[in-house]
């Protein structure tokens, strides 16, 4: 476990890319359970990064922990500190696979912490899971609509994987669990996505952060990673609308105009401009199609214009 030297250490370090004018900064205790740590572990890490919040370093501390671990005790303890975001590990809103997977915490305690984190001004993050055993799209779909009735400030979506050595693994050799395929958890994401974005919650993330460590040959065995899986699903969706637009026509046209956002165009292109290529495919009279950035789009926003 680290001590004060290496937590500062490695806050100083990456420190040294952050750019001129950089905006809000927060120091991170991420892959883990925070508040399961040992309370003298919890001062130990909180102090080391508060130092750097008083020498107007940073802006504040944020870290991920199970829902179960929210209560008094905890929030007295971190109260002492500039804790300006917590980010729970719900999963699943669904008790059955919960249990099933061994988290060590309900719905019910989600529903709990968020209340409790709600009633304090810190920012509150959910991440969620799909793909876990036993899950059916109408379960995934249903716990996401029970997490956007918590109001958190922004959402995380992680596809589940199967990490070498895990007990999933063990699952997965044996043959008693079958992850999502890639085009099947976009698809399901996608949806989840729109749930939150409905209800105008951001949804920060999607997919596992890309790392050397995930990179490295037979650390992933199965499942739908993908170091552009985010991409994906924000182009498909750009695609779902532009295909709308299109089926709205009498007739198609030779050449079609489709405005977004100049922060969409790649979305909009797809990866290797796999969304020009579908569209042209699915709608052979099209012969030329251009997409334009347009500052008065918003990020999931398209308009077409045929000629």
């Amino acid at each position: 476990m680290p001590d004060e030297v290496d937590i500062s250490g490695t806050i100083k370090h990456y420190l040294s890319y952050k750019r001129p004018g950089r905006g809000f900064t927060e120091v991170s205790f991420f892959g883990g359970n925070f508040l399961g740590l040992a309370p003298k572990d919890i001062h130990r890490f909180l102090k080391a990064a508060a130092a750097f919040v008083s020498a107007g370093k940073i802006d504040g501390i944020r870290f991920s922990t199970r829902p179960d671990t929210i209560d008094d005790k905890r929030l007295e303890i971190i109260a002492r500190y500039p804790v300006t975001t917590v980010e729970l590990g719900v999963q699943s809103m669904d008790d059955g696979l919960l249990k099933a997977l061994q988290r060590g915490h309900t719905a019910a305690d989600t529903l709990r912490a968020a209340a409790m984190l709600k009633q304090t001004t810190r920012r509150l993050g959910c991440q969620i899971m799909t793909g876990l055993p036993g899950e059916k799209e109408a379960g995934a779909i249903k716990s996401a609509r029970a997490v956007a009735e918590l109001r958190p400030d922004f959402v995380r979506i992680y596809p589940l994987v199967v990490l070498a050595k895990s007990h999933l693994a063990a699952l997965y050799m044996a043959k008693k669990f079958t992850p999502l395929d890639l085009e099947t958890c976009i698809r399901r994401v996608k949806k989840l996505y729109l749930i939150f974005a409905e209800q105008s919650i951001p949804v920060i993330r999607m997919g596992l952060q890309a790392s050397s460590a995930l990179d490295e040959p037979g650390t992933i065995l199965a499942g739908p990673y993908h170091p552009s899986f985010g991409h994906m699903v924000l182009s498909s969706l750009m695609l779902d609308r532009a295909r709308i637009l299109l089926n709205a026509l009498a007739d198609i046209p030779e050449k079609v105009i489709l405005r977004v956002n100049p922060g969409s165009v790649s979305r909009m292109q797809g990866l290797c401009k796999i969304n020009i290529k579908k569209l042209k495919d699915e709608y052979p009279g099209i012969k030329n199609i251009c997409i334009c950035p347009d500052d008065s789009k918003t990020m999931d926003e398209v308009t077409l214009t045929a000629s």
